[in-house]
């Protein structure tokens, strides 16, 4: 694989503690995360495996400072995620967190590079940098003669490779994957959940996928087991 040259962000520790999270209707009260108690070492890939509804989703936002929790303590590296401002957290999204979803979240009108180019404008990187860093994210990727296309002009296996490239665009220290395989056919799972333990094993970064497919967890040494809200 190629990339050394770009990544010098090494993955971090996370922690969480008492992680609870409520969500309130008008007819009921959802405890989607039961006080989890959870640690993943740096530069370890790790996959969380449990049937829809079970938290995953809920814990990879928390994790990630889309969404806040009701209770519970987050810690990424040396940050506090729990104790960050919106201003702060909206730095953290963009420079320690690389997002991967099921559905491929590219930007349809814009090809490959630019959107790639698109988070490394926002964090001020240069124009040379971006252009070198995004072609080399492509070459990482298998899609060195696709930078010209648009989304809809590659492949779903193709497009979610991109997306992969545009969560590694501002070097996070860690990968977030919520069902990256979801709509891909086996083969392409094979190679998307291969790609995604590479990162932690030839990188160095920290990766934690979520997914209720065995298939995509195959590549991964740890697995857990979730459901209702909790590690069993």
């Amino acid at each position: 694989m190629s990339g050394d040259g770009f990544f010098t962000s090494r993955g971090m520790t996370v922690k969480v503690s008492g992680l609870t999270k409520l969500y309130k209707t008008s007819a009921e009260e959802v405890k989607a995360l039961k006080g989890i108690q959870w640690e993943v070492g740096p530069g370890e890939a790790v996959a969380i495996m449990g049937p829809s509804g079970c938290g995953k989703t809920t814990l990879l936002n928390l994790l990630g400072g889309v969404d806040h929790p009701s209770e519970g303590q987050i810690q990424v590296g040396e940050q506090k995620v729990t104790s960050l401002t919106e201003r702060e957290l909206e730095r953290y999204r963009l420079l320690k967190v690389g997002f991967v979803f099921q559905f491929f979240n590219l930007i349809p009108t814009l090809t490959a590079l630019e959107n790639l180019d698109l988070p490394m404008l926002i964090a001020g990187i240069a124009p040379s940098e971006r252009a070198k860093r995004g072609e080399g994210l492509l070459d990482m990727v298998g899609l060195r003669e696709k930078g010209y296309k648009r989304p809809e002009e590659l492949s779903g296996g193709e497009q979610q490779r991109v997306a992969v490239a545009l969560a590694l665009a501002n070097d996070p220290s860690l990968i977030l994957a919520d069902e990256p395989t979801g709509n891909l056919d086996t083969e392409n799972t094979g190679a998307i959940a291969a790609l995604f333990s590479s990162l932690a094993s030839h990188y160095g970064k920290t990766v934690i996928m979520a997914s209720h497919d065995p298939k995509a967890v195959e590549p991964f040494t740890k697995v857990f087991q979730m459901r209702d809200g909790r590690f069993i």
